[in-house]
């Protein structure tokens, strides 16, 4: 039996954050020996709300420094293929055809396209955003993926490829398995901030990359309880961005309990929980440090990873594509055109 195949990725907008890690990436560290692992940059994604020159230009150095960062957490690049989105143009390809199996009124239900819209300032939506779970449907399915390890935001995309990979297979035979979700234990973070998800753009993100300096500067500037505005005053715990953290990446759980009561009661400060949350992320964010620091001392490694497992990707959709072409009658459609254009050539030449 054949090992089944999982796919996840990003968007190359720049290094990856601790959001990232609980979203999707401690999954992928978990499963990818498990699983024939692909691990797409995204940039064609990228270009339905980043666009311009300097945001293509990016593209090069903002993959390896995304690929860098995976690996710093730990996975082996020998069991995992990274590859370019760009560079196979297939995945184009296979996109328009999937895309007349969905229709508009159910891709504007998709809640995160309005939200990716509104997170890059667009009044309106641009129709390859529209159709961004569209071309995610042939991310996943050019692959053949089995399973799709997702943060909560991904969720309703992954549904919509679900829904083509049945209809497709309902309207010309098996050829796609319909991938299964696999669910992040911890589906959002919220950035330091307090006021939304960890993202790169609004600057409330701790990078996977950042050294223990900007690490303790970002948790002591973090936003706590409004309400408090002093040590003796009793907090709020539940919502409060500082016990987040230190519920996911704090492995001291006594610690944590301890902190939790003495806060609701007044008897302890914001610094002190602060920076008891600076030496845990720190503790934690060290060991990626160290293999991120190993990983850029062999220049070109990461070119090299990205490079190989692009060309071994394009050789698998490739197939995909063939198959997909088969199944449909397309490819029979031109192979009659051209055996009536040889026939006619044929009789052409005899009366010559």
């Amino acid at each position: 039996m054949s090992v089944p195949r999982m796919l996840t990725g990003d968007r190359p907008t720049g290094r990856l954050h601790l959001g990232h890690y609980v979203g999707s990436i401690a999954n992928r560290v978990a499963l990818h020996h498990r699983y024939e692992s692909y691990f797409i940059i995204a940039d064609l994604h990228m270009l339905t709300t980043r666009n311009s020159r300097d945001d293509i230009a990016a593209v090069s150095g903002n993959a390896r420094e995304m690929v860098t960062d995976i690996l710093a957490c730990g996975v082996d690049p020998g069991q995992a293929t990274f590859y370019l989105q760009s560079a196979i143009p297939e995945v184009g390809d296979l996109n328009t055809l999937l895309q007349n199996l969905v229709t508009v009124p159910r891709l504007e239900r998709v809640p995160s396209v309005r939200e990716m819209a509104r997170d890059a300032g667009r009044d309106e939506i641009p129709y390859g955003l529209l159709g961004y779970p569209v071309l995610q449907a042939a991310d996943i399915l050019c692959v053949k993926a089995h399973v799709v390890p997702v943060g909560k935001d991904n969720a309703a995309h992954v549904e919509v490829t679900r829904e083509i990979a049945r209809r497709f297979n309902h309207l010309y035979g098996e050829v796609f398995p319909v991938p299964e979700l696999i669910m992040s234990e911890t589906p959002t973070l919220v950035g330091t901030d307090g006021q939304a998800k960890m993202s790169k753009s609004r600057g409330n993100a701790i990078a996977l990359s950042d050294d223990a300096a900007a690490v303790r500067r970002k948790v002591m500037g973090m936003y706590t309880d409004p309400n408090r505005v002093r040590a003796d005053v009793p907090g709020t715990v539940e919502g409060n961005p500082v016990f987040a953290y230190h519920a996911v990446f704090n492995p001291d759980r006594a610690q944590v309990a301890e902190f939790a009561a003495r806060y609701r009661a007044g008897r302890i400060g914001d610094v002190e929980v602060k920076e008891a949350l600076a030496v845990a992320l720190n503790r934690f964010l060290d060991p990626i440090r160290e293999r991120r620091a190993r990983i850029e001392a062999q220049p070109g490694l990461v070119d090299q990873v990205i490079v190989e497992g692009t060309e071994r990707t394009r050789e698998r959709v490739r197939a995909t594509l063939v198959e997909v072409r088969r199944a449909m009658g397309l490819t029979a459609a031109y192979q009659q055109v051209r055996r009536r254009a040889e026939r006619a050539r044929r009789a052409a030449a005899g009366s010559a």
